[in-house]
């Protein structure tokens, strides 16, 4: 929610999912352009969300922050081959960065 409130703060538009398929289903209605994605989610982890976005042709090239507190050394081995733009540790970074990150990520073309 913390995330949410800030980004909307800043002018996006965010829709939030309690689990990697309503998330997965939420990206194919809306198409955004960044998705903030953490790897533990129930009924779909997010790794598993991200490999079935990528299989798709709406999915393929829409922009992936992993935003976790799952340490990089920790994460699947399979992110490295699913095309992520930034991996965010939660516990390393204040909302404000994040927001900063996501600015960075959507700016470069």
């Amino acid at each position: 929610e913390m995330y949410r409130f800030k980004l909307n703060l800043n002018g996006y538009t965010v829709f939030t999912a309690d689990n990697g398929k309503v998330g997965l289903d939420i990206a194919e209605k809306h198409k955004p352009q960044l998705i903030l994605l953490d790897l533990r989610m129930p009924i779909m982890s997010g790794d598993e969300m991200l490999e079935k976005l990528r299989q798709t042709d709406w999915g393929a090239d829409i922009r992936v922050v992993i935003l976790t507190n799952i340490s990089r050394d920790e994460a699947p081995h399979s992110l490295r081959l699913l095309n992520v733009d930034r991996y965010i540790v939660k516990a390393h970074h204040t909302p404000a960065q994040v927001v900063n990150i996501v600015g960075e990520v959507l700016a470069r073309n």
